[in-house]
């Protein structure tokens, strides 16, 4: 395997993890959005990848999470409907915070795979240099 092999595979692993942070972030930022009973509850974005025959890794698609979420009582809220229900994401923060630190160490590893690549490929270009 070439230093642009391990460029590109380490660049794709980059975009995925990005893709994976974006909607960590997005989850996380929505984890308390409150809706009325007659809305479909915020729904968690989940990153589904695939690895590439020639290697690399690559967004398939984004899946989301329940419309229907969770009926929580809270009669003072004011969307809350006749019985006093409003509609609350159907999202573990745990998991969502075990998988922010999991595609922050992938992120962070792609970094230094394209580090360690363009390092070879300086040092082989500077053996023709001597």
């Amino acid at each position: 395997m070439g230093a642009f092999d391990m460029l590109r595979i380490a660049n794709s692993s980059l975009g995925m993890h990005q893709t994976w942070l974006d909607a960590l972030a997005h989850n996380i930022a929505n984890a308390n959005t409150v809706r009325a009973t007659s809305e479909n509850a915020f729904q968690a974005q989940m990153v589904v990848a695939s690895s590439l025959p020639s290697g690399g890794v690559d967004v398939t698609r984004i899946e989301e999470g329940d419309a229907a979420g969770i009926l929580t009582y809270s009669p003072d809220h004011p969307l809350a409907d006749a019985d006093g229900m409003v509609r609350m994401p159907a999202m573990d923060m745990s998991v969502q915070m075990t998988s922010l630190v999991q595609a922050q160490r992938g992120f962070q590893a792609s970094v230094q795979v394209t580090k360690t690549a363009q390092d070879t490929y300086g040092a082989a270009l500077s053996i023709g240099q001597r």
